[in-house]
């Protein structure tokens, strides 16, 4: 499976500012681009900071000290790599509470934007994507299986899996598997396995006897 990368899903041309770079400019650029705050860069595209919607109205209300980005911008910025996988920069966004993420490149520098709306994508994908991608490479590609080996419904990235399977072990895997597929919101198993496909017919065939049994029986024993 391919998870969609930082690279997949951020806005490439970003907007920044520079360290001198005044209160009015950045709320014209924040209004205009409709975005919440805006990277801080220096001569050399490197981050050294973000200025937020938050910084912008703690300066307006205070009043006080230089309305510059440079003394605006909360620092050191927090940074995530192309190559991340989506799960990585949420990871980064919840731990440091923060809703965007500049990306640079190898050398520091800056190639983009990563929000929370970008990665809100993921879970817009369509459900028949989501299901092929289950069938394709969970189930077949994956663990090797009959593409009808087990029946998937999607929807609204909710997948539902049932069908009989010759190996119990196979059920946790494939949910866990599927649990990581990009989009899947949540995994429903309904999956049953062969010995309990044999457990039940025998239970049938012994009910059935029994049921026999005491149609054979004389009345009153």
């Amino acid at each position: 499976m391919r998870h969609r990368s930082v690279a997949d899903l951020m806005t490439p041309t970003a907007v920044a500012v520079q360290p001198g770079t005044s209160f009015k400019e950045i709320a014209r650029l924040l209004d205009e681009y409709g975005i919440t705050a805006v990277p801080v860069v220096d001569d050399e595209n490197r981050p050294v900071g973000v200025v937020s919607e938050a910084d912008l109205l703690r300066r307006h209300t205070a009043k006080d000290g230089p309305s510059t980005a440079e003394a605006m911008m909360s620092s050191p910025v927090v940074t995530a790599r192309p190559s991340w996988t989506a799960v990585e920069a949420a990871r980064l966004m919840e731990r440091h509470r923060v809703k965007r993420l500049p990306v640079v490149d190898a050398e520091g520098r800056l190639i983009g934007v990563l929000s929370r709306s970008d990665l809100l994508q993921l879970f817009l994908r369509r459900d028949r994507s989501i299901q092929e991608e289950i069938r394709e490479d969970v189930v077949v590609r994956i663990l090797r299986l009959s593409p009808s080996a087990v029946h998937i419904d999607v929807d609204e990235g909710r997948v539902t899996l049932s069908g009989t399977l010759d190996r119990p072990g196979l059920g946790p895997v494939i949910v866990r598997l599927c649990e990581t597929v990009d989009g899947v919101v949540e995994v429903e198993d309904r999956l049953t396995f062969e010995a309990d496909k044999d457990k039940a017919e025998a239970d049938d065939e012994a009910d059935a006897a029994k049921a026999d049994d005491d149609e054979g029986s004389p009345a009153g024993e």
